[in-house]
């Protein structure tokens, strides 16, 4: 899987990319990724319903380290926003 990653999506896991491939039914995941001493792959199925997945753009999905961490928790990766800082208010 890691050469497939490096030679078809040109990502390389051995180079600390995390590279996660997905099922027809997008119920199972697989995520294969360098820890420092080896390559782990990680495998992960979702019994009552399927993962939410980001749209495809150029053949590949694009996820930031928490929407990742939801997706895999089961829960919608897309209603996560950074929390907003309050603004002080001018003085009048």
């Amino acid at each position: 899987m890691a050469l497939l990653a490096k030679e078809t999506l040109g990502q390389d896991p051995m180079k600390g990319v995390a590279v996660v491939f997905r099922a027809k039914r997008a119920d199972r995941v697989k995520i294969v990724v360098w820890d420092g001493t080896g390559l782990v792959m990680y495998w992960k199925r979702l019994d009552s319903s399927g993962f939410k997945w980001p749209p495809e753009v150029a053949g590949m999905m694009r996820m930031n380290a928490a929407q990742l961490s939801a997706l895999l928790a089961g829960m919608d990766w897309t209603r996560m926003h950074a929390p907003r800082i309050p603004q002080p208010k001018a003085l009048a």
